[in-house]
């Protein structure tokens, strides 16, 4: 997996509410195929690149301009791993809606609504707070045992 720059927080931030609106009017309408274009977007930015995000483009070229610089970066890896974590929640809601079984997908989407509600209102990403926890316990889980 390519490392990625750090990036600046507000970014990821917009993108969330970007993704909230997205994921909204699914549940609203029951659109599967929007959701299925949303969970292609996860896809790409968790396993190839954050850079392919468009609303990060939207960001750094319309509303970072105009905002007050900032020092502030948040390491990319976390941010990876939350768009994995909203690429599994979105594409059991898009196989849930694609196949009738609606209810499926509007659980799956709606968990995914509030991750992203949370981390654009709030900045809690969710996904990046279990990275973080797997991070500091995966070590613990991959020592041997002693005897």
């Amino acid at each position: 997996m390519p490392k990625d720059s750090p990036v600046d927080p507000r970014g990821p931030r917009f993108s969330a509410w970007m993704t909230t609106v997205i994921l909204a009017v699914v549940l609203l309408t029951g659109w599967w195929r929007l959701l299925a274009a949303q969970t292609v977007l996860f896809a790409m930015c968790a396993f190839i690149s954050l850079k392919l995000n468009p609303w990060g483009h939207v960001y750094r070229f319309a509303i970072q301009p105009r905002l007050t610089p900032t020092t502030e970066r948040e390491e990319a890896a976390p941010l990876r791993f939350a768009q994995g974590v909203g690429f599994v929640f979105a594409l059991i809601g898009t196989l849930g809606y694609a196949t009738g079984l609606t209810t499926l997908g509007m659980v799956a989407t709606g968990l995914a609504l509030i991750a992203a509600l949370l981390n654009a209102a709030l900045g809690l990403c969710l996904g990046c707070e279990m990275y973080l926890l797997l991070r500091r316990y995966a070590p613990a889980l991959a020592r041997p045992q002693s005897q």
